[in-house]
């Protein structure tokens, strides 16, 4: 699912399959003009273009129409989905004139200046830690992760970098680490599972156990479109990109008063399918602003580029990007327009990320080192399963009592087997027959596994082997690193350490306590992350906004019905065909 979804390398036209959820008849007559760039045509087999006689346009299909339907959309198992790419950006940068700030004053209240352009958008980014460490690694030399941050900086809000160019010369007013919010989620997702603050106990549909991580876009879509019956256990936690997204729309709209839609936010991720839950109707303004239900509304998150496709927007500008300085930008980012959310975003005390914690986020290390700080003297114990994407934990009290049991299953190979054990059995039709599935469950049950938590990723190893990061074959790489032409498997192996290792290059953590920062209420830490002062961030978000924190910080899944490729039967005719199964002479 991962690759395909990179519009950049898509140069045919590629026909729909049978029973496109666009059907052919809903179609305009005339097509719609070419004015925005945002859409791409599907040319149907067997039909005349626009402008024949018979006048059938070509299908569109966009991102949200992808996630409406659970069958292929197109016949060579590719997807042809609007455009969310470094091109995208581009089109919007030079669309008109950015948003100006023009302050603070002694309040420190700022003033947005170019309202008057309906056209024109204040622009905020966001970045993942494992976005850089790929382009950290590609860099080589010894460029931290850090570092590669700063290029990023650099990229798309220096002179150096796009705002010497363009027609406006439009650059970021805002450029922040996914980092931040990901701690926001640990806590969360800790509290999920084992009960927390009352203050963030608000979601009306808690999942049922074993709770599955919900932050790999590409594992949510496989549950929804393939084994609905694992939704129930799916966490309801936003992911690292969506928080990020609704935090930055939801404060900046209301602190310098302007529209959410006049803020253009840009996600710079790993994986491509992140361009999928930027698309999700559970994931707009519909939800927090409107009345809670997912709607098109305005998206939290506006566009998604991948770790590849920062080279590419680089390119396009005339930048080679590995030429950018890897320092602090000369001109400093404005300061966030309240203090505490400042605190929260740009944190004066860094945190270096455990190895143990994996590449992910470290959901899994997060809970299971809660635990352990709620059991004084009990033991993490590990026990690696059928291969290394594959892992069991259990936090062993000093008296030798398993307290909490978990798993981490990485890898679409290793997922199946997990859903096969949630799911549910069936009734024999046989009188007196057994439940298929197994013997000792009554029909209807669920496997009854001991885990309380699982951490699901689809991809192998983790996120820094994203489908939108630079792999060891492409050409910037191999060029980079003097390998052969066509890399083995040895050369892969090499290449993915490299990532990983600048993604843990992070500097050591400061040993100081930041100013504003009270110890005396936050008693302790959880792998460096303080949740009492996470949970006060989240509850002066809520306070500040005026929106519920269960709108703010939790998401919901549904079930995907399609009926593609299947043939339409109206009430009459499936009452005929029952009658039928059971002998009915009609």
């Amino acid at each position: 699912m991962s690759a395909i979804l990179s519009v950049d390398d898509l140069n045919d036209f590629i026909s729909p399959g049978v029973a496109c959820i666009k059907p052919i008849e809903t179609l305009p007559v005339a097509p719609p003009p070419p004015s925005d760039g945002f859409e791409h045509e599907v040319i149907l087999d067997g039909q005349p273009t626009a402008g024949t006689a018979e006048g059938v346009a070509p299908a569109q299909i966009s991102l949200t129409d992808c996630l409406a339907c659970s069958g292929c959309v197109t016949s060579a198992e590719a997807v042809l989905v609007s455009l969310q790419s470094h091109n995208e950006v581009l089109n919007v940068l030079d669309a008109a004139p950015a948003l100006r700030l023009a302050g603070p004053d002694a309040n420190g209240k700022y003033t947005v200046e170019g309202l008057e352009d309906a056209s024109a958008k204040l622009f905020v980014a966001s970045v993942s830690p494992q976005t850089r460490a790929s382009l950290a690694a590609t860099s080589g030399g010894g460029v931290t992760e850090q570092q590669a941050g700063r290029m990023i900086e650099q990229l798309f809000m220096s002179k150096e970098g796009i705002a010497g160019g363009g027609k406006y010369g439009n650059r970021f007013t805002w450029m922040v680490d996914t980092n931040t919010a990901r701690e926001a989620c640990l806590v969360l997702g800790a509290d999920e599972v084992l009960g927390g603050s009352a203050t963030l106990q608000q979601q009306s549909n808690s999942p049922t156990k074993p709770i599955l991580t919900s932050s790999c876009p590409g594992w949510v879509c496989y549950a929804e479109k393939t084994h609905p019956y694992v939704l129930p256990h799916l966490s309801r936690v936003k992911s690292p990109q969506a928080l990020m997204g609704t935090l930055l729309k939801t404060t900046l709209s209301k602190l310098l008063g302007i529209s959410p839609d006049r803020i253009w936010h840009l996600a710079i991720m790993p994986c491509f399918d992140k361009k999928l839950e930027a698309s999700r109707e559970e994931l707009t303004g519909s939800v927090w602003a409107g009345d809670g239900n997912p709607g098109r509304g305005v998206r939290d998150v506006d566009c998604v580029i991948t770790s590849k496709e920062i080279l590419m927007f680089a390119a396009s500008r005339g930048i080679d990007f590995f030429n950018l300085q890897n320092s602090t930008l000369s001109q400093k980012q404005p300061v966030f327009p309240d203090s505490t959310v400042h605190r929260f975003l740009f944190p004066s005390r860094t945190h270096k990320q455990s190895r143990a914690a994996g590449t992910s986020g470290g959901n899994l290390y997060y809970i299971l080192h809660d635990v352990q700080a709620r059991h004084p003297g009990s033991q993490i114990q590990t026990v690696r399963g059928r291969n290394a994407d594959v892992v069991d934990y259990a936090v062993v009290a000093p008296s030798g009592e398993t307290v909490f049991k978990a798993a981490r299953y990485y890898g679409f190979r290793n997922i199946q087997n997990l859903v096969r054990k949630l799911k549910p059995t069936k009734a024999s039709r046989m009188p007196g027959g057994k439940p298929f599935g197994s013997t000792k469950r009554p029909a209807g049950k669920a496997a009854s596994l001991e885990y309380a938590y699982v951490e699901v990723m689809a991809c192998p190893g983790g996120c820094t082997n994203g489908g939108g990061q630079i792999k060891v074959d492409d050409q910037i790489v191999i060029d980079r690193k003097g390998l052969p032409a066509k890399p083995g498997p040895v050369e892969q192996k090499t290449w993915l350490t490299e990532v990983d290792e600048a993604y843990f290059s992070a500097d050591e953590p400061d040993s100081a306590i930041e100013p504003g920062f009270d110890t005396d209420n936050n008693p302790h830490s959880v792998d460096g992350i303080y949740p009492s002062r996470v949970r006060d961030t989240l509850t002066h978000w809520s306070g500040m906004t005026g929106i519920s924190l269960d709108r703010l910080v939790y998401t919901s899944y549904r079930e995907v019905i399609s009926d593609v490729g299947k043939s339409q039967v109206t009430d009459t005719e499936r009452v005929v065909q029952l009658a039928g199964k059971i002998g009915g002479g009609w």
